[in-house]
């Protein structure tokens, strides 16, 4: 029974691999395409989100909660709409979103950095800080090359994954063959 296990591991291993590097390559080739396709899947998402929370809303045990369902499903409807007729600006605003937040993260990091006691170095510390800042930045400054840039930096750790799968499914192909 093991070795049936195994063998289709390895298998499903190697598929995931290639599926991965394929991904990683397209991503990398296609930075803008892959970040438009992101900001879809986000939209619908957030469309199934928003259906979800109005079904859970009139559900008869959601009595006093059901005014804040109502609203997180109404914004996540209007969301959903906006990031499917609008693929290219949702993923910028996103990107624009994600820089605001790593700027308040860095914020937060660096007074962090220097209040109470830490097991991790200080300057370890302040340079996350400045990395989350810097990165937040260039993000907020630039939204729509941050969105193409995640979407490499997306395609590259993909590569990596397939790349890794691939190794684990041929060694665990070489040790069912050994067995």
């Amino acid at each position: 029974m093991e070795r049936d296990w195994l063998t289709a591991g390895w298998k499903m291993l190697l598929v995931r691999g290639v599926i991965g590097i394929v991904f990683g390559i397209l991503a990398i080739a296609w930075p803008v395409s892959t970040a438009i396709t992101l900001a879809l899947l986000w939209g619908f998402w957030a469309l199934t989100d928003g259906i979800g929370a109005l079904v859970q809303a009139f559900r008869p045990e959601a009595r006093g909660s059901r005014v804040l369902l109502v609203a997180l499903g109404v914004i996540a409807l209007v969301a959903a709409f906006f990031a499917i007729t609008s693929p290219g600006m949702t993923a910028t605003t996103l990107t624009w979103i994600l820089g605001i937040w790593l700027i308040v993260r860095g914020v937060f990091e660096l007074a962090g950095a220097f209040s109470s006691n830490h097991v991790m170095p200080r300057w370890l510390l302040v340079l996350s800080a400045a990395l989350s800042i810097l990165l937040g930045i260039l993000f907020a400054a630039n939204p729509g090359a941050g969105a193409v840039g995640i979407a490499v930096v997306l395609g590259v750790t993909a590569l990596i994954w397939g790349a890794a799968f691939i190794t684990a499914g041929l060694a665990v192909r070489r040790a069912v063959q050994q067995a």
